[in-house]
Order: C-alpha cells, then structure tokens, then sequence
C-alpha cells in the first residue's frame, strides 16, 4: 500500500468543480460515442447482410462443376457473375472440405487458396440465412451467410467488411476530435465560469487571511472593511453574509473587551496611585511608633513590626501594579545605553546577599553587551527574575546566570537545577498575580503577589524584545531577548 502512487487530486474547490464538470462531460461524450459507433457498426453490418440475402447463391452456385458456371443454355451465368460486386466471395463445401473458393474481383473471378485455418471457420458457418463474421487469411474480414445447395453441398456467400470497419474506424476519429475539441472548450469556459461564480467566496478568504493576521489578542483592532456583496440566495451569498455578521459580532465583542480593559487599566492606574499615599502614611506611622521611647508591650511591638512589614509589601505591590498600568497604556519608556554586563553583576551581587544557601554562578562575555532601553526597567528584570529562582527553590539550587550576544540580540538566561515549573501552570506563567511557589518549593510560604514574571514580560515587550520559559524537573531556564540595535 505504501508503494503505491496515489492519482494528484485538486485542492482548490475551483480545480475540483473544473475537473468534476471535465468528467463528467467526458464520460457524456464518452457514452454518446460509444452508443453511436455501436449503433452504427450494427446498422452497416444489418445492410451488409441484407445485401447478402440479396445476393443468394448466385456466385457459389457458378463455382460447381470446377469453376465453370452450369451450362442449362439460358445465357444468364456469366450475366450473375458481372452482376455481383467487386469483393464478394463464394464458396462450396462438401462435408468438412472446401471444393471451391473464388473473390470478384475487377478484372473477374480470382480463386482463392485457403489454409487450414479458412477451411475450419468456414467449415462452423451455421446453415441458418444469418451473416456470421470470418477472417480469412488471403483475403480479409468477411461477413459470409450458408444455405444448402441443389447437390447435398453448403454454398456459402461472403461480403467485405472493410466498408463497415471504414465508416466505424472514420466516426471514432471524427468522435475523438469533436469530444476531445468539446472538453478543452469546456475546461477553459468552465475554469473561468467557476472563477467567475466564486469570486465572493475569494474576498471571503482574503478578507479572512487579513483577520487572522490582526493582533486580536492585545490592544484595539480595526478590522478590515466587509464589503462582500453576493447573492443570498447562492450557497456562497450566504457563506460571505454568514461570514460578514460573524465578522460584525467580533468587531463588537473586540469593541467591548478594549473598552473594558481601558477602564480597567485606568482603575488600576488611577488605584495604585491612589494607594501610594495612604500605604506609605501607615508604614510611616508604624515606623513611628516602633521609634517612641516609652515602654511598649510585646503583642504591640510585634503588631507594629507586621503592619510595617506588610505595608512596605504592599507598596511594592502598588508600585508593580501602577508600572504594569503605565506599560499597559504604551507610556515611553526612558531611551539610554545600558550596559547590561554590569547591570547583571550588580543583580546577581545583591541575589547572593538576600539568598547566600543557593549557590549562583556567572558566564559572561569578554567584552561588555550594551542595549538601548530604561536601565531602572531592565535591572528590574534581571531582579525579578533572579528573586523568582531565590523565592521558588530550596537552599542549595545552583542558578546559573548567561548573557551573550546573537547577532543583533543580547540573550540572557537564568537557569537554575531546582524542582522546575509545573507543567499545568507553564502556560500561563507570565500572567498577573500566577503564583506557584507552594509546589516549587516544598514547604514555601508568602511570596509575592505574582506579578514578578509578568512585569518581566511586560517590560521585555516594551523594550521589543521577548522572554520564554523552558521547564522540567532539574532544569529551568528563563530566556530574555533584547535588541543591541
């Protein structure tokens, strides 16, 4: 099965209505000819024995006596002889034995040699007034009819069929060039009657191709104008006015989630800028308060040190997600050279400080890789992603830091030998507040908010760049790709 070469089928629904309607019209044409040439042979054939009828014994019966015409003193042998027609043949038989054999010919009677071979065809001739189809091999395709002679012999009179195999072999040839003229006339006038009939299902597609090449994902979209007028009465009216009203629902639906998102981009905006004061207001009370002199309890000691721990968290929070508001709403980030050899050394300095059970390892180039982008943004980056390695692995987890260049990119990874990102949270990894440590790391507690890895992303997008994640058990490798241009 393997071996076998399968026939080239169309793909395109035009190629395969053209050639649907190229068969079938074949095999019309095919049918008609088929029919016609049948009929045909069978009504020349039909004539040809008639004219056998016609024609009788005459001949045959001159062949008796060796060839010579009986002699009953009529005069009208010789005029049988000239009356028949140039071709036809005459034979006696007698028994299993052929005694005589001659053909008419233009110059008169011809006898003829038979083989063996004549002899037994001619010897199987039913006697039953009907025409019977012979080859003989010193003349050619006869069509013979036997009847009983006056002597107890078999006479036996044969036409040619050449004539007939003539006419047929002439309306097979003028068939095959009519049909065959049809069918590349029909093939041309069809491919271009098709084009013609599908032309609205072809805007359909192009209109289609555009829209899935549109960011429907993010932002506002625009979609392409949808004019696709056709008949709604046609199969591919209503394909293309399906097609439109889809097209109208996504536009609204589109329509409504950006509006959605503005408004929730704008209250988290306008929240977090809120918040800043009051957060900042009550961590500086509880400074405040840890600060005065007097004798305090411990319960309230202890309830101070938590409010400023977790109101100091909270401004992180509040800063992350004000940065997160302001990247959202495409506000420019600051444009330097940032030399991000550097920047990664001082990230990873202040990672071994705030994290010296894991053991952290550097490589990186001779000379130093410099970018173009918001220097505060990208050791953000480097920060984040070296705290989610600390935060989301056991003490001991060697976390490797790359930076190199790649043509027009500086690539740097972060690679750490820990438990690895569970494969139902991979997808989604660098979506706000996604937050897995308590099966990274066994026994882990708090953490952040979840909104390391998106700033990440956010920030790598802002600056044209991208960021992946590639996870199992034992290795995980964060990758962040900016542009040196």
């Amino acid at each position: 099965m393997s071996g076998r070469r399968r026939l080239p089928v169309p793909h395109t629904l035009r190629a395969r209505l053209t050639f649907a309607l190229v068969v079938l019209l074949a095999v019309s044409c095919a049918a008609v000819g088929l029919a016609a040439v049948v009929e045909l042979n069978g009504f020349l054939i039909g004539r040809l024995d008639q004219q056998l009828t016609q024609a009788g014994n005459r001949f045959p019966e001159s062949l008796e006596h060796g060839g010579r015409p009986p002699d009953d003193h009529d005069g009208d042998e010789r005029g049988d002889t000239r009356r028949q027609v140039t071709g036809t043949f005459g034979a006696r038989r007698v028994g299993d034995r052929v005694t005589n054999a001659a053909v008419v010919g233009p110059g008169g009677v011809t006898p003829v040699v038979l083989n063996s071979g004549d002899v037994e065809q001619l010897v199987t001739v039913a006697q039953d007034d009907r025409g019977h189809t012979v080859r003989l091999s010193a003349l050619d395709t006869y069509r013979v009819m036997a009847s009983r002679g006056a002597d107890g012999d078999v006479l036996i009179t044969g036409l040619p069929l050449e004539p007939v195999e003539a006419a047929v072999h002439r309306l097979e040839l003028v068939a095959g060039i009519v049909f065959g003229a049809a069918l590349t006339v029909t093939g041309v006038a069809g491919a271009l009657w098709v084009r013609w009939a599908l032309r609205p299902l072809r805007r359909v597609t192009a209109t289609a191709t555009r829209v899935s090449e549109l960011p429907l994902a993010s932002g506002e979209v625009t979609l392409p104008p949808r004019a696709l007028d056709a008949d709604p009465r046609s199969e591919v009216g209503q394909v293309a006015g399906a097609f439109d009203r889809m097209l109208g629902h996504v536009e609204d639906a589109l329509t409504k989630r950006h509006a959605s998102e503005e408004r929730l981009r704008s209250f988290a905006a306008d929240a977090s800028h809120e918040l800043r004061t009051p957060v900042a207001s009550v961590r500086g009370h509880a400074e405040l308060a840890l600060l005065h002199p007097a004798p305090v309890p411990p319960e309230i000691t202890r309830a101070l040190r938590r409010i400023a721990a977790e109101s100091g968290r909270m401004g992180e929070m509040v800063d992350e997600m004000l940065l997160l508001a302001r990247l959202d709403a495409g506000r420019p980030l600051e444009r330097g050279p940032v030399d991000l050899t550097r920047l990664v050394l001082d990230a990873v300095t202040d990672a071994r400080a705030a994290g010296p059970g894991h053991r952290w390892t550097l490589e990186l180039p001779q000379e130093p890789v410099v970018v173009t982008g918001d220097e505060h943004r990208l050791h953000q980056v480097v920060g984040n992603l070296l705290a989610n390695a600390r935060l989301h692995t056991p003490a001991g987890t060697q976390v490797t830091v790359f930076l190199e260049e790649e043509g027009t990119s500086a690539v740097l990874r972060v690679h750490d030998d820990g438990p690895g990102v569970p494969e139902d949270v991979q997808p989604g990894v660098f979506e706000r507040f996604t937050r897995a440590e308590h099966r990274r790391r066994p026994g882990a507690v708090g953490g952040g908010a979840g909104l390391g890895l998106s700033i990440v992303a956010a920030v790598a997008q802002a600056h044209g760049g991208s960021v992946e994640l590639r996870s199992k058990p034992g290795s995980t490798t964060f990758t962040v790709r900016l542009s040196t241009g």
